[in-house]
């Protein structure tokens, strides 16, 4: 294995100034294999990884949490960012580049004539059910999908025995939500027109917006997408599209302009600014301007260096298509899982849209063998995991070494399954459970 040293004293480090050691759930070391997986980077280029000990790693991972589709350190970007950063990043007046990413995101979304803009996708979801809510002069939001950290999403689980857990996304914990937020938001399935046509008959007169994600794992079935946007205008609530995940994967744009959701308002972060703090609201006039009748602002909200890395991000993106590449991308992986892994008579599940594409080990060991496949693959110098997002920067012979080493790990896996001694091989701690997302 690797050398880790100066990556675990680190983490020891950051378990001791930082609660829960890390800023994202889903960047903690043991949500990968505690005591193997290095936590922390020095520099990253292309799909390149550098762990604080000097090791190198293809990164065939979660490319920072999705947010990086270009790939790191993206030329064109950064550059883009230190041009901006050359002229002042902040002053007592505005910086142009606001207006000229609103109005690139409308071009790209014919639809809508306005945005806001902040600096994360969760800040940009609360900001999208604020105006809703002001808009409509309403409190309660039926939903489906993952939506964020922030207390109107969390109000699901106030008072119930698991509202997300039972059919949407488990492991969210809602402590320290308000208990009288109770009662305000209403989750219902992907696909299950039924469950949100319950929702509004039930609720039509309080529902202030109906909130999905376009796609996650399952294609929408066109009745579906139809049926959104058919309540939500029967209960006058505002239709929102999170977009955090699944833009600018499958085009350059919102997914929804595929599967054709005609929504009000669409919420954008990821990958839009391939990494740099960014996220967007843009929706249709009527419904934007009643950001004017409530208090929405933030200092940093105006800070030019998410701006103009979004706005750099946008235009390679459409320049280079790069949704056809990370289709491709994801593509070539999930087939490459679906033949090693009958190869290997391994027990897994596949699924995602392409560039987000998952593999999720099955059965009493499901930990273990994730925890298993991170070690072996850090072995061959791979940051792997049950996941794989895809980049601009990922290239036909990255996905061939991947899947080279995959065929390695996982007939060695299949070997020690069939001996009882996959456990004793773990070198770190198997992978914790974090929140799973269900639809």
């Amino acid at each position: 294995m690797p050398d880790i040293n100066r990556s675990l004293k680190m983490q020891d480090r950051g378990k001791s100034s930082i609660p829960g050691m890390t800023q994202l759930l889903s960047k903690r070391p043991d949500m990968f294999s505690l005591g193997v997986w290095p936590g922390y980077y020095s520099k990253a280029k292309g799909a390149l990884v550098w762990d604080l000990d000097g090791n190198e790693y293809l990164d065939m991972s979660i490319s920072a949490i999705g947010a990086s589709v270009l790939g790191y350190c993206d030329p064109d970007v950064d550059g883009a960012v230190i041009e901006a950063i050359r002229g002042g990043v902040v002053s007592s007046l505005n910086c142009p580049e606001e207006v000229e990413l609103a109005e690139l995101l409308c071009d790209v979304h014919p639809w809508a004539q306005m945005a806001r803009f902040t600096r994360s996708g969760g800040e940009a979801m609360a900001v999208a059910v604020r105006i809703a809510r002001a808009h409509t002069g309403r409190d309660k939001v039926a939903f489906c999908g993952y939506h964020g950290w922030h207390d109107w999403y969390l109000a699901a689980n106030v008072g119930t025995e698991n509202a997300l857990g039972e059919h949407l996304i488990s492991g969210l914990d809602p402590r320290g939500v308000p208990k009288g937020l109770s009662g305000t938001a209403l989750p219902f399935r992907f696909n299950r027109v039924e469950e949100l046509k319950v929702i509004v008959d039930s609720h039509r007169d309080d529902l202030a917006a109906v909130i999905l994600e376009p796609i996650r794992n399952d294609e929408p079935q066109r009745e579906f997408v139809e049926a959104v946007r058919d309540l939500a205008s029967h209960a006058g609530a505002v239709l929102v599209v999170d977009e955090i995940s699944s833009g600018f994967r499958l085009n350059s744009g919102g997914a929804h302009l595929l599967y054709g959701y005609e929504p009000d308002m669409a919420v954008f972060s990821k990958a839009m600014g391939n990494g740099y703090p960014i996220g967007a609201v843009i929706g249709r006039a009527e419904v934007m301007e009643s950001a004017q009748r409530t208090f929405i602002s933030s200092t940093c909200w105006t800070e030019r260096t998410g701006f103009a890395a979004a706005l750099a991000t946008i235009r390679k993106h459409r320049a280079l298509n790069a949704a056809e590449h990370l289709c491709r991308m994801g593509r070539m992986v999930q087939e490459g899982w679906k033949e090693l892994l009958n190869k290997h008579s391994i027990d897994a599940h596949v699924s995602g849209i392409y560039p987000m594409s998952h593999v999720d080990f099955q059965g009493p060991l499901s930990r273990h063998m994730k925890a298993f496949y991170v070690q072996e693959m850090l072995e061959r110098g791979i940051l792997a995991s049950n996941l794989f997002y895809a980049m601009l920067a990922h290239q036909d012979q990255h996905v061939d070494r991947y899947l080279k080493a995959a065929d390695e790990v996982l007939r060695l896996m299949r070997q020690l399954m069939e001996s009882n001694r996959l456990e004793d091989s773990l070198l770190g701690q198997p992978s914790q459970v974090g929140f799973k997302r269900l639809n």
